[in-house]
């Protein structure tokens, strides 16, 4: 019987998500006071087409919020966001709608121009580091 890392894996982060994202979903541990802290993200599956619920840390600066992984190109939720960039995620026990903006391997990096210049200038700093396989969505807010 052959091991298979991916689909253990898969199945580590689902099981862990699956005790994490209620907790979160009610605002335990979401940015506040302190700028960093979790955040329940809800991505639209790009083959599927279902939602999909991830627990991730973020950063909230000014009125958006920056999340990332270091698994930059096995992470579904950063292809989903890259697909379909319109999501929701909550943050302190309430549901906030964004556009997410993604910086990933592979992908061509060009500075968005609809960001603020603060984020715009973090976003230039954080795309070198997609060559080292870290991925970043920053969330902006819709509504």
């Amino acid at each position: 019987m052959a091991f298979d890392q991916k689909k253990l894996e898969r199945e580590f982060f689902r099981r862990l998500n699956g005790v994490v994202e209620p907790a979160v979903r009610r605002g335990i541990g979401s940015p506040g006071c302190l700028p960093a802290g979790l955040i329940l993200l809800e991505s639209t599956g790009f083959k599927s087409g279902q939602k999909r619920r991830t627990p991730l840390v973020a950063a909230r600066i000014l009125d958006h919020v920056v999340v990332s992984t270091v698994r930059g190109d096995k992470s579904f939720w950063v292809k989903n966001l890259q697909k379909k960039p319109g999501t929701k995620y909550w943050r302190g026990g309430k549901e906030q709608s964004a556009k997410a903006f993604v910086i990933m391997p592979g992908k061509q990096y060009r500075s968005p121009k609809s960001l603020p210049d603060s984020l715009r200038k973090l976003t230039d700093l954080l795309a070198p580091l997609t060559e080292k396989g870290f991925a970043f969505a920053v969330l902006a807010p819709t509504a």
